[in-house]
């Protein structure tokens, strides 16, 4: 079995929750780290697909997603919240 190498290195400014995150990380066996990681690099590149998407939507696709959505209620088209997420008793 080959030695585990830990690197600690500084990237910046870190907040004590993700410090707290990766220090717990730290603790588990390789294959669980790579798989961690693995689901919070996509989980970062999906975020930064829907920012630049948002970022580079303009005032007009917003007024036209708002329409269709005015005319998908008034159609009945929609689903309601309470049906989809019923409320809690």
């Amino acid at each position: 079995m080959m030695p585990v190498i830990r690197l600690h290195l500084h990237f910046g400014t870190m907040t004590e929750l993700l410090r707290r995150v990766v220090a717990e990380i730290e603790k588990l066996p390789e294959e669980e780290q790579d798989a961690i990681a693995t689901r919070l690099l996509a989980e970062l590149e999906d975020e930064q697909v829907w920012k630049a998407r948002f970022e580079s939507t303009t005032n007009e696709q917003w007024d036209r997603l708002a329409e269709m959505v005015r005319l998908e209620i008034i159609a009945g088209d929609t689903t309601p919240l309470d049906d989809v997420f019923p409320p809690k008793q």
